[in-house]
């Protein structure tokens, strides 16, 4: 597939449509559900799913057929936790003959961060990637009244 891979209809209807083109009203929606935590994972994987899970799901972001990739983030978060654990334990550079080197938990540490991170802008957890996204902030229900006059203005009749 070539070009930049195409947003989510739901992502372009919170961002208002900003290039006005037509929606996709044949998207599959899956079934809103908090996907279950993985019992496979470490316990820093499984303290960030819990960490994040439902404040994605409370956003709509989050759906039972997300479960892998949201696996994906907490594995890579706890990589990157567990590098930065042993960079702080043996530091960042390794004493050789030649003088030094890069520990090899720095190159563990910066790929674990920049999946970390891709799959943070997935799932809107950047503020750069929330910036675009727009929600009606919650507030008094409208009346049924207000919904259906909405914009009617009393000049106009």
């Amino acid at each position: 597939m070539r070009g930049r891979k195409p947003k989510p209809t739901a992502v372009k209807v919170l961002e208002g449509n900003p290039g006005k083109r037509a929606l996709n009203g044949n998207e599959p929606s899956p079934r809103r559900r908090l996907p279950r935590c993985p019992a496979h994972l470490n316990r820093v994987a499984r303290l960030e799913w819990h960490r994040v899970a439902r404040d994605l799901y409370d956003a709509g972001v989050l759906t039972g057929v997300d479960r892998a990739a949201l696996e994906g983030y907490c594995m890579a978060y706890a990589r990157r936790v567990k590098a930065e654990l042993m960079i702080q334990k043996e530091g960042e550079v390794i004493p050789t003959s030649y003088g030094g080197q890069q520990s090899a938990w720095q190159a563990v540490y910066n790929k674990a961060d920049k999946q970390v991170h891709d799959w943070a802008v997935e799932f809107g957890m950047t503020a750069s990637s929330r910036s675009r996204i727009h929600v009606d902030k919650p507030g008094k229900e409208a009346s049924l009244a207000e919904l259906l006059f909405s914009g009617v203005n009393d000049a106009d009749e």
